[in-house]
């Protein structure tokens, strides 16, 4: 029997243990995650460690309500020893859960247990992890000692980005960590949710130009790029509620924008031309600025009325669709390429069963002389697992050249979250590890270096280059 996760960890050969040493002290570029800037600037301590795990974590909350845990103990009025307690009682039986092994990498890592977590010492180790946090682990420190380079937060057109204007003055640690916002305009161009027009006169403040057409949109977009991009962005993030091809015209788009300004209804063939029409305007600006788009596809949001009625948005209970998008979205990135040069792009499908063709889509797009200028991003959110990471990088290995990929990031908003990128880089250099010793790649140490080097980070530290 193996000792549970020691060293050795999901690396079952002496090659993936030689890779897993040149992967494990390269630093970490985790270009999309969900931290709160004003948490770093502020850098104030942690209450607990329930709140720095629990606080905000949907993976997490999801997992306790599977198992019978009630609201009160994850989202309610419980305290944070009450909640610690309920998710110790609720991790330990889910085997086979990432949950399960990111908890525990987190222990090690960052507290020293190694131990497993479970209701009989929930106290314990609540308490030890308490007195390291009142230490001084404050989030600053915790960025600083997982050699991270570069966070890339998501922020909306309208952000004034202060807290990463405090953070790029003051420099948040010696070994230069970078945190940098990105551009998520889905609340621009989703012109029939409710607060539409509202959001629009919020963005033509920020941009100081009146909103009242789409050529007008398109120039407060602009101007926000313009902001964010001296801000250091060099990453935009769209989240689709749905993928549908329709030409690319202004004229269409125009119409739809101004119904939806005047109150009117917008039929949705006007709103998917509106959408695929911003989306190719957005696509020439991120090219121009040097930036990368990444495209996540397939979510379905909030299916428990009961939960985003009480809790909100980013409860855990978003799913995922179950429509092929594939040949709709390889239509719209070819209406996009027929008028402007596709900026970087990375594609990002929620269902599994999308992402061989999406490998297959980036394939077909890519730039004279630029390594994989259009790519496959990360397994996401459901994927982002042992068996879903396996298969990702096995098919994208199969239709596209895998030393490309552009490897991890946490999509988390846990500042404890950066041992996900140790996880996946077990599981990638494993992959590589039997590929060698079943003779399927040579044994050429040269190369091997180089793309677990390229994968675990370089690639991904490319995007801000």
């Amino acid at each position: 029997m193996k000792p549970f996760m020691d060293d050795n960890f999901l690396l079952t050969t002496e090659t993936a243990r030689e890779l897993f040493a040149i992967a494990q002290p390269l630093p970490i570029c985790d270009f999309h995650c969900h931290i709160s800037p004003k948490e770093v600037a502020e850098n104030k301590p942690f209450r607990s460690i329930t709140a720095a795990w629990l606080g905000g974590d949907h993976y997490k909350w999801r997992m306790m309500r599977i198992a019978g845990v009630p609201e009160r103990y994850i989202t309610g009025d419980a305290s944070d020893l009450e909640k610690f307690k309920a998710y110790a009682g609720a991790l330990q039986f889910a085997v086979g859960n990432p949950l399960y092994h990111w908890t525990h990498l987190e222990l090690q890592r960052f507290f020293g247990i190694y131990e497993p977590l479970t209701a009989r010492n929930a106290v314990e180790i609540y308490e030890k992890c308490n007195d390291l946090l009142t230490e001084g682990m404050r989030p600053q420190e915790i960025i600083a000692r997982s050699n991270v380079a570069i966070v890339g937060t998501t922020d909306d057109p309208t952000d004034d980005l202060k807290w990463h204007d405090i953070l790029a003055d003051s420099r948040i640690n010696e070994s230069g960590a970078r945190i940098v916002p990105s551009f998520r305009p889905d609340r621009a161009m989703n012109i029939l949710a409710n607060g539409f027009r509202e959001y629009t006169a919020l963005l033509g403040e920020a941009a100081d130009i009146e909103i009242d057409s789409f050529s007008t949109l398109c120039e407060a977009l602009a101007s926000r790029i313009d902001y964010f991009s001296e801000r250091g962005c060099r990453v935009s993030d769209h989240g689709p509620a749905f993928i549908k091809h329709a030409p690319i015209s202004c004229v269409k788009a125009d119409e739809a924008l101004k119904a939806a300004l005047a109150g009117k209804p917008v039929a949705e063939e006007q709103y998917v031309a509106f959408y695929n029409t911003l989306l190719a305007f957005l696509a020439a600006q991120y090219q121009k600025h040097g930036w990368t788009m990444c495209l996540h596809i397939g979510a379905v949001r909030n299916i428990n009325p009961t939960l985003f009625k009480s809790i909100g948005a980013d409860a855990g209970s978003d799913v995922m669709g179950d429509l092929s998008v594939s040949s709709q979205l390889a239509a719209i990135l070819s209406d996009m390429a027929s008028v402007t040069e596709l900026p970087r792009t990375l594609l990002f499908s929620l269902n599994d069963k999308e992402n061989y063709s999406l490998a297959v889509i980036a394939g077909a797009l890519q730039k004279d002389g630029a390594a994989s200028n259009v790519g496959v991003g990360p397994a996401w959110w459901y994927h982002d697992q042992l068996e879903g990471m396996r298969k990702h990088m096995k098919e994208l290995a199969a239709v596209s050249v895998l030393s490309e990929f552009v490897g991890m990031t946490t999509d988390s908003r846990s500042f404890l979250s950066y041992p996900r990128h140790e996880y996946f880089r077990r599981i990638f250099c494993e992959q590589l590890g039997q590929w060698v010793e079943n003779g399927e790649y040579p044994y050429d140490a040269a190369a091997l270096s180089e793309i677990v080097r390229k994968v675990s980070c370089e690639n991904a530290l490319r995007i801000f280059q």
